[in-house]
């Protein structure tokens, strides 16, 4: 009967995590190739009580296949991964929410390792620059892999936060009241929204740690680091981003 209901997404059934729900939001942009068995892969862990799929304006069959696999899908018209993600952040229901990407890239079960720290810290980062959990095939080559570990190093120094080592990964936790606290300060629509929320996240003194998480080949192709000068583009924009929040150019979260 619960699977039934999953696949009208219609219900949020609680599973609760020690008394906690548990949504977990996808941002998804063309991402058919992957999206159902992503949907399928997280549900099959049996703590997650809703998926949301925000579709950011996708062409093909995102959407259907989301819905098919029992997520509860959203349009969000304001093309963006920063605008996908704030309406995931903003339609999820649960206590503890978890944000990831549904190409294959990030395993189910490492929902596992975040809840593991859910009760003593509010937001958990993960990584994906650890050599022991990067996967044959996975788009994490040493440009990638240092680049990351140097903005995401800047911005650790610079706002004197927990230790970092990965700016760009996109799976994390947050708890309700921590995230809440938050979301009025965003401002970035594009793909440097990660780190914007990290530096948020800080400097709301937060309780915040960064924990490392499997990191598998892609379902499909890359929109952005597939592509290595956008990828670097991205990589400038970051740190320019960073820039202006340390330098008060853009108002941090405790300000």
């Amino acid at each position: 009967m619960t699977k039934k209901k999953f696949k009208q997404g219609l219900f949020f059934i609680p599973h609760m995590h020690k008394g906690k729900s548990v949504s977990v939001v996808f941002p998804a942009f063309n991402e058919q190739e992957g999206i159902g068995a992503a949907v399928r892969e997280f549900f099959a862990t049996g703590i997650v009580d809703e998926i949301v799929v925000v579709d950011n304006n996708s062409k093909d069959n995102t959407s259907n296949k989301a819905t098919e696999a029992g997520a509860r899908v959203v349009l969000e018209k304001r093309q963006g991964y920063g605008w996908a993600s704030r309406r995931a952040l903003h339609e999820a229901k649960g206590d503890i929410i978890i944000i990831a990407e549904p190409d294959g890239t990030f395993a189910g079960k490492d929902i596992f390792k975040l809840l593991a720290y859910a009760q003593d810290f509010d937001i958990i980062f993960g990584t994906r620059t650890s050599k022991e959990s990067i996967w044959d095939g996975a788009n994490m080559n040493l440009f990638l892999r240092y680049g990351n570990v140097f903005v995401a190093k800047l911005m650790e120094y610079l706002f004197n936060g927990p230790c970092l080592t990965d700016v760009g990964c996109t799976m994390k936790l947050f708890r309700r009241e921590a995230i809440e606290r938050i979301k009025p300060k965003f401002t970035v629509g594009g793909s440097h929204f990660s780190p914007e929320l990290m530096i948020l996240a800080i400097t709301s003194k937060a309780k915040c740690i960064e924990i490392p998480l499997n990191y598998r080949k892609r379902v499909g192709a890359s929109k952005i680091t597939g592509d290595l000068s956008k990828a670097i583009r991205l990589g400038f924009v970051m740190i320019g981003l960073i820039l202006a929040y340390r330098l008060g150019f853009k108002k941090a979260a405790g300000k």
